[in-house]
């Protein structure tokens, strides 16, 4: 079967203070929706270059996101195969 699938991956970044947070949502249709968490503080010796922040947190909560939707792909796979899965990155 040819199909064209469509998923959504929205990213939103905050700031506060010396910390950036984003957070990763994944539409896949229907119910099925993911969303991963990233982190980054600025340390005490470190320039505050903000983009810096925005990317460490954004790439931390899209390996958070892939990880989560890996671990989705396995349990599918186990209750369609009755078999483990162990499917890596």
């Amino acid at each position: 079967m040819n199909a064209v699938k469509t998923w959504t991956v929205q990213v939103e970044i905050d700031e506060h203070e010396e910390s950036t947070r984003a957070v990763a949502r994944l539409d896949a249709g229907g119910a099925q929706s993911l969303t991963g968490t990233g982190l980054a503080r600025l340390h005490p010796v470190d320039r505050d270059v903000p983009r810096i922040g925005d990317e460490l947190a954004a790439a931390r909560a899209l390996s958070e996101l892939s990880h989560l939707l890996l671990d989705v792909a396995a349990r599918d796979i186990e209750q369609s195969s009755g078999v483990p899965a162990h499917p890596a990155l």
